[in-house]
């Protein structure tokens, strides 16, 4: 890879950084992890860039390798630690972010993804784009995933 390619790519991730810092939050199980599964998702951006053709906007793109990264590591884990507790479930801090995040964390892969692609600002079309759902099977699932995230919470208050 060229010097301009390299600098473009570096450029590109760091205006973009939050991305992976987004992905990599919601799929990680602690902060180990999520530093691994940043710096896997970093190495297959690098690995993809060359194929980078600029059909989509670069953000488009950077999602789509961190979510297919993030995905395959979950399903590594998950094998990997068949047959034992999961320490996913993160106790919220009383803050209404940390609960809302803690309340994400518990949704199932594809639920995480079109809620955290939802927050992030993208439409119901970038979504569609991203996760290869229908643009109205993401208006649908949003629509199931706030009111299960809206009973979630209110249960938890409820308990409170």
């Amino acid at each position: 890879m060229s010097e301009d390619k390299e600098s473009e790519f570096v450029r590109l991730l760091e205006e973009h950084s939050g991305i992976i810092y987004k992905v990599t939050r919601i799929y990680a199980k602690n902060s180990t992890d999520e530093q691994d599964l940043r710096q896997e998702v970093v190495y297959q951006a690098w690995r993809s860039f060359a194929n980078f053709k600029g059909a989509s906007k670069f953000s488009t793109w950077l999602y789509r390798v961190a979510l297919n990264t993030a995905l395959t590591h979950v399903k590594k884990d998950r094998k990997e630690t068949e047959g034992f507790d999961s320490d996913w479930q993160v106790a919220p801090s009383g803050d209404e972010r940390a609960l809302l995040m803690a309340h994400i964390r518990r949704l199932n892969d594809a639920e995480k993804l079109v809620i955290m692609l939802h927050l992030d600002g993208y439409g119901n079309e970038e979504i569609s784009m991203i996760s290869g759902i229908s643009k109205n099977h993401v208006a649908v699932r949003l629509h199931r995933i706030k009111d299960k995230l809206a009973q979630a919470i209110k249960k938890e208050e409820n308990e409170n």
